[in-house]
Parts: C-alpha cells; structure tokens; sequence
C-alpha cells in the first residue's frame, strides 16, 4: 500500500480537493478495475472519455480520482486531483507506485516502421545467448527472462509497462529490450521511462489512419529521441533520408549505422541467399541464416547495439551468426514438390517492397514470384492501392485476400486494393476474400523452384472479422498446403 501524494510525485498537479494521505492500493483508468483502495485516472480516449466514468469507478471503492476536468458534483471522503494531462499523469503514477523498475536495469527501446520486431527480438535473443538476463516487449510476445508472457500491443499501457518492468526486475533481469510504437508515444504510454539506448529503424508509409499526416507520423517517432535524457545513446539507420531530422534535437549521444552510407558501424553485403546472408561489419566476416538487405540491417542495428551497451565486437558476432530470425519475418517453408513458401509480416508498401526485392535477388527472376497479400481492415486506407501496385510490378501473379478485416467488407478493401493495379496487371491479379483458399490457389500455380509469399500476417496466429478472432497461422496453412500439393 502506498500513499497518493508518493504517486502523484512529478505529475504537475493543477489543483488538490481532499487529503493526498490517503492509501492506495491500485491505479486503474477502466472502472471496471476498479477496487477498493483505488487510484482511478479518467482519460481521454477515441472511442470512450474516462471522464463520463467517475461516479462508476466511485461506487467500485476509489478513493481518489485524478481527472483533467473535476466533477460538478465532488463526493464527500474522496480525493479528487486535476492535472493538466491524465494520459502523463497515468505513466508517471505507475512509475512510481512500482518503484521505477526502469532505472534498475538497462531499458532499450527501438522504434521505426520495420524492423521493430526483428531487432527487439534478436537482442533478446543475443544477450541470453551472451550470458545475461534479458527482457522483450514486442509485438509476437513479451519474455521476462525465459517466462513468455502474451502480448496484446506493440507498446502495453504505461499500468502494464511498468508492472512488466518491476516482474523483471524482481526476476534478475539486467537488460529489457522493447519495440516503442508511433502511438505508444503520442498516448504518453512511455512517459517518465529512462530508455539507455534508443534505435531509430527507418519510417516508411504507414499508420496515416491515426496519425493523419505523414509528418505528423515523423514527428510521433521523433518525440520518442527528443525525450531521451543526455547519458543516453540515440543510434540511427543512416541510410533512412530521415535519420538526421529524428535526432537534431535529442540531448543524447549519437551513433549510426548503415549499408549504403558513411557511417558510425557498415555493414557490406558479400552474398545473398535463400540459405542466408555472408556479411562484412567493421571489417569483420559472418553469416547469418537471415535472408535480404532489409535483414542485413537489422543484423547492423543489433551488433551497433550490443557494441554500444558495451560487449565485445567480435563475440557479438559470433554470438549473432547462431541465430534464427524470428517467426513471420521471412519464415521460410519448404514443399517437397520444389515449391518455396516464404511467410513474412509485410503489412505496409515498404517492407513488402524490401521482401519482394530480396526473393528477386535470390531467385533472379521475378517470374517465378507469386504473392498472396491483403490489407488490415479500419487501417490506414490509402496504402491498400500501393500495397496491391508493389505486389504485381514485382510478382509474376498476385491473388488479392483477406487479412484482419475487422469491421469492414473484405470486398471492399480489395477494391481499394485494385485501384492500384495498371490495366495490364489486372489478368494476373486473382481475387479471393477466403485467404486459405487463396494460399492454396496461389501454391497451385506455383512450379517446382517458384517463390508463394504470403504477405501480411506474419507471426499472427488469427484473422480478426466483425471483432472475433478466429485462429488462422500462414505459415501453417502453407505447410498444409504444400503437403497436399505433394500427394
């Protein structure tokens, strides 16, 4: 149990009515949380104001509220606390009713359009494999040490976050590794964390849907370098145009890292394969069973970050040639008949540019490329034209599906989808809003030696219709498929 005032430490209060001595025993900004001995913080949100739930969060036994706007009518033996931002106040709160768990281990986080998941995950996996306790919050599952924990956002609430952050703590972890969305920094989800290190991927086309613009998308993952404190390190992709502007105003240290560009740590591609990438970083030689340029500097950015935190140039290397890219990010599956399954989590038109330009330097063909893709429903609709362009200029055919189309018609994003495609690519294109069914035609296509990727889903074990989800894995259905093929 603590005391309201502790909490309440650094969130720029506006004004007190009631006794800030009061116990608590919980912070909750859904009242259905809500227990007795309870902080409750009304926030704003898009589809609900936590405003317009006080008196629900009262009656369940909060003690004390803490809102951006009091109630005309204050309920006698409550404390009632208006701050100018609850959202803040929410993150700082829970940093301190857990005793700020982030300042007690190393907290990394990475941000970007892609790659988020790949980086995040294998500097999990390298420092386990390095000797230290590690921890992952990431979009495919969060770990505390070796316990998995399942995950539902890319970034958790700051209530989650920080409880998350105290579990490891209390587990010996020295080292949390975490993806940092776009909207995990608008919604105040990490305000108040002490990040070590901060790693800009790259940005690309994406999430315009929350974001409205693409600047101020920019601005979004800049906010996350803007806020990082001076005994930090800010580590760049210099090889992103936008590199530049996500750190001109940090107060951290800056490195960078790049495969084309001068850099602080390169990377050169000596050769790439289906069976995984040969590489050259700072003048020394691996291999990786990761495939593609777009891997390539993934694999830069967590060697740049291992050497950063302070371990060994050389035994993170060879550390790092041990380890498997994580699943749906260019999941690789093979079919007895000679056809080539690839499962990658490609849901914006950049990466799927990346992993259809990687399967044509590796197959040298685009003609032996079939892609199976479709676009997330109540997303960002303006990339669902590019997504469908992208896929036919670089695939011998497409077959145009679902994905999570959530509460719209499937037909209709498909259609959005086609308004991409020039007239000559409409013959190849194929529609069907069945996407198992759509696996299978596609594999039915394929000869011996064809590439079938399917594009989207990745890691995701569902397809969400109408606010259900039903269990669907592509990399699953694909093996299915390509057995049947076989007999």
């Amino acid at each position: 149990m603590k005391l309201l005032k502790d909490i309440l430490y650094r969130t720029n209060l506006e004004q007190v009515v009631g006794d800030t001595n009061t116990a608590v025993e919980r912070i909750a900004f859904d009242s259905r949380q809500v227990v007795p001995f309870t902080a409750f913080v009304a926030v704003r949100g898009t589809a609900s104001d936590g405003h317009q739930f006080i008196d629900a969060a009262i009656e369940q036994g909060a003690t004390a509220i803490v809102c951006e706007d009091l109630p005309k009518r204050l309920r006698e033996g409550i404390t009632y606390v208006r701050v100018a931002d609850s959202r803040h106040a929410l993150a700082i709160m829970a940093g301190n009713f857990h005793g700020h768990p982030d300042s007690k281990l190393k907290l990394v986080g990475i941000t970007g359009t892609n790659g988020k998941t790949s980086v995040a995950t294998l500097l999990y996996k390298l420092f386990r494999a390095m000797g230290h306790k590690s921890g992952l919050i990431s979009t495919v599952e969060i770990r505390v040490g070796s316990t998995a924990v399942p995950a539902t956002h890319t970034t958790p609430d700051p209530l989650r976050l920080n409880e998350l952050l105290a579990e490891m703590v209390e587990a010996g972890v020295t080292h949390c590794f975490m993806e940092v969305s776009s909207h995990a920094v608008v919604q105040e989800r990490i305000a108040g964390l002490r990040f070590v290190l901060g790693v800009f991927t790259n940005i690309t086309h994406d999430h315009l849907d929350y974001h409205g613009t693409f600047d101020a998308y920019i601005h979004a993952k800049k906010s996350f370098f803007d806020e990082l404190p001076a005994d930090a390190i800010a580590l760049v992709n210099a090889d992103d145009a936008h590199s530049a502007v996500m750190v001109q105003n940090t107060k951290a240290a800056k490195s960078s890292f790049a495969v084309r560009n001068m850099a602080d740590h390169r990377a050169r591609i000596i050769e790439n394969q289906l069976t995984g990438l040969h590489l050259n970083i700072d003048g020394h030689d691996m291999f990786s069973r990761l495939v593609g340029e777009f891997n390539a500097s993934n694999l830069l950015a967590v060697y740049s970050s291992a050497v950063l935190l302070g371990l060994q140039p050389v035994e993170v290397l060879t550390a790092l040639s041990d380890l498997e890219p994580p699943p749906g990010r260019f999941q690789v599956v093979r079919g007895s008949t000679g056809v080539i399954g690839i499962v990658d989590y490609a849901h914006t038109p950049d990466a799927l540019k990346n992993v259809l330009t990687t399967i044509g330097a590796v197959c040298g063909d685009r003609e032996r490329v079939l892609t199976v893709v479709g676009c997330g429903g109540d997303r960002d609709r303006t990339k669902r034209p590019l997504m469908a362009a992208i896929a036919a200029s670089m695939s011998r055919s497409i077959v145009l599906t679902n994905d999570n189309p959530r509460n719209e018609e499937p037909m209709d994003i498909i259609e959005e989808m086609r308004k991409g495609l020039l007239p000559a690519d409409l013959g190849r294109a194929l529609v069907n809003t069945d996407r198992r069914e759509a696996i299978r035609q596609a594999v039915a296509m394929a000869a011996p030696g064809d590439v079938v990727l399917l594009a989207g889903k990745g890691h995701e074990s569902y397809q969400e219709v109408r606010g259900v989800r039903h269990h669907f894995d592509d990399a699953e259905v694909l093996k299915e498929t390509l057995e049947l093929m076989r007999k």
